[in-house]
């Protein structure tokens, strides 16, 4: 079974850019760590102060030893530290997720003019 950690963020909206680089940098780390890095994800229209991470893993065993590489991996410290100094993050919340059979990755289906 695969799982996925959506990761919904409260950002301070006049720190979008910080952010940025904060998604940006987890696009290096988390595939290094072991995690199938599906997408960071920043507020574009509507509502500004809310931003998507989301992480995929094959278990809840591989989600725990993914977040033990991330506690010594000298760039993700330095990723926490940086977001906890400006603090652009003002909360976070996780969920676990497993996708409905059939339902993601599907192509748009384009009908005949």
């Amino acid at each position: 079974m695969t799982i996925t950690c959506f990761i919904r963020y409260q950002i301070d909206p006049f720190q979008r850019d910080a952010f940025d680089e904060y998604a940006r940098n987890w696009g290096r780390i988390i595939p290094r760590c072991g995690g199938h890095l599906v997408g960071y994800f920043l507020p574009h229209e509507g509502t500004n102060d809310i931003a998507w991470g989301l992480i995929a893993f094959d278990s809840l065993a591989a989600y725990e030893a993914y977040r033990a590489r991330l506690r010594t991996d000298a760039e993700a410290r330095e990723n926490f530290v940086m977001a906890q100094t400006k603090r652009f993050i003002l909360r976070e919340e996780r969920t676990f997720t497993e996708v409905a059979a059939g339902t993601l990755g599907v192509p748009p289906v384009h009908a005949a003019a």
